[in-house]
């Protein structure tokens, strides 16, 4: 385990090399976003993946967000994307907005029980989007143990996770804390699945659609085609069984969910703990 500070230029270099090395060869790194902490692992590997889940202790109900280093990577992880998300992501990446999309049939990949979604997020951090543009995606979950208050800190990270990480990059206190905003873009219309750092008047400037909130059900928000976001939780979210805890980690930086998986256009999506990676 290796605790890099990455305010230092020297040690930033150094720590970044050391990120890519490991994430390489299929460790975990914890690295910065705007908004909290988030654990990374190699997005293509599915052992890394199951091994940033097993650290959290979650299951693969619970995937992580995936977090990209350009606005590009978009078209090469996500399908479908319509036109408005393109106008969105223009505005608010690299930024707080995550949002879950269709994934690419073809990806060689295996984030979980995700229902053929992927959510994805542009964090706002130089030393994480310097590695990003290193590595390829990440998958990027809020850097704590399921359950717990996401890590503002790296050191509240090591405290998580001491070993079972191999690199931290400490760039300081977060500047952010407040999650990233989730939208969901798989149905016949975008909804807000859960609002954070970006306001639905700030996004609804961009997608006049989202200017209006779905009516509501019983037992939640509205879900695209009729089913419903139960809210258990203020911090998370989940849609076609991906976590919307960005960290970024949201996060991205969804930015985490505390159980159940969802289908978008008609599941249930519980929303839960922290920022995914967020």
């Amino acid at each position: 385990m290796s605790v890099y500070d990455c305010q230092e230029p020297t040690e930033r270099t150094t720590g970044l090399d050391e990120a890519v090395h490991a994430l390489g060869r299929g460790a975990l790194v914890v690295l910065p976003t705007d908004t909290v902490y988030g654990i990374a692992a190699e997005a293509f590997d599915a052992r890394a993946v199951a091994g940033l889940l097993a650290a959290k202790g979650r299951g693969r109900q619970m995937p992580p967000p995936v977090l990209v280093g350009t606005v590009e990577t978009l078209d090469g992880l996500a399908t479908e994307v319509p036109a408005v998300v393109r106008d969105l992501v223009g505005k608010f990446w690299p930024g707080p907005l995550t949002v879950i999309c269709l994934a690419q049939p073809s990806l060689a990949w295996d984030l979980g029980d995700t229902d053929g979604t992927v959510a994805l997020r542009m964090p706002a951090d130089q030393t994480t989007l310097a590695l990003l543009r290193r590595t390829g995606p990440l998958a990027v979950s809020s850097a704590n143990l399921s359950g717990q208050p996401s890590a503002h800190t790296a050191a509240q990270a090591v405290a998580y996770f001491g070993d079972k990480v191999a690199v931290y990059l400490d760039a300081g206190r977060t500047g952010g804390g407040t999650a990233s905003t989730i939208v969901d873009a798989t149905g016949e219309r975008l909804t807000i699945l859960r609002e954070g750092a970006l306001s639905r008047a700030e996004l609804a400037a961009v997608a006049p659609e989202l200017a209006e909130e779905p009516e509501s059900s019983p037992d939640g928000v509205a879900a695209p085609d009729g089913g419903t976001v139960v809210v258990s939780d203020p911090g998370g979210a989940t849609a076609g069984g991906v976590t919307a805890d960005d960290a970024t980690a949201d996060d991205a930086t969804a930015d985490d969910a505390t159980g159940g998986g969802a289908t978008p256009g008609g599941g249930t999506a519980a929303a839960g703990e922290g920022d995914r990676a967020r």
